[in-house]
């Protein structure tokens, strides 16, 4: 009995000091593995007379139960503690004001883009922007596209209920620039160099 007693407050002065979980398991195993102090008294039941046993595995399994339950108090202790030391070195001040973001760069395709225009207006052209939805007679009309022409089908072109359409090419930009410059165009210079695009 005064053995149980004095594992048992061992024990539990042990847990108590414990610091980490890596103590703690060592501390489990040394009382409560398979070969630990408390498990090897119930080992020793056997050589008590047999009125005794009872109470004696009573208090041993009471003392086991009881440096059990503590083991695991401060198990989830220490778990939250680590837990507690992890968010708070990891944590985030949403109070703070914002670090900033560095601005990011064009898209490729656009950098390719403009890098296009630039060399053909280096060499003379004009850029030229059009709308993507255009009316009949800039797209169709103006080019001499009949009525009847597959183009004009409703399965190959997207028309809106107000009679304006999906662009269906550039020729409707070319046709709005030189309806829009028509007399520099016949005074100054007849041949038009445009690239168009789309707006």
């Amino acid at each position: 009995m005064n053995d149980t007693d004095k594992l048992k407050q061992q024990a539990l002065s042990e847990i108590e000091a414990a610091s980490d979980l890596q103590t703690l398991d060592q501390i489990r195993v040394t009382y409560l593995g398979k070969k630990g102090s408390l498990t090897e008294l119930l080992k020793q039941l056997g050589k008590l007379p047999a009125d005794e046993r009872p109470q004696a595995g009573q208090v041993i399994n009471e003392a086991k139960s009881h440096v059990q339950s503590t083991l695991e108090a401060r198990k989830q202790f220490l778990e939250n503690e680590k837990l507690k030391q992890v968010l708070e070195s990891t944590r985030i001040d949403v109070t703070l004001p914002g670090r900033g973001m560095g601005c990011a760069g064009l898209h490729p395709v656009t950098l390719t883009l403009q890098r296009i225009q630039s060399l053909f207006q280096n060499i003379g052209f004009d850029i030229v922007e059009g709308p993507e939805v255009e009316d009949d007679y800039h797209n169709f009309e103006a080019l001499n596209i009949p009525a009847h022409h597959p183009a004009r089908a409703m399965h190959d072109t997207f028309y809106f209920p107000d009679g304006r359409l999906l662009r269906t090419h550039t020729s409707s930009v070319q046709i709005r620039h030189m309806t829009n410059h028509s007399r520099l165009i016949v005074l100054l210079r007849p041949v038009v160099f445009i690239v168009a695009i789309q707006i």
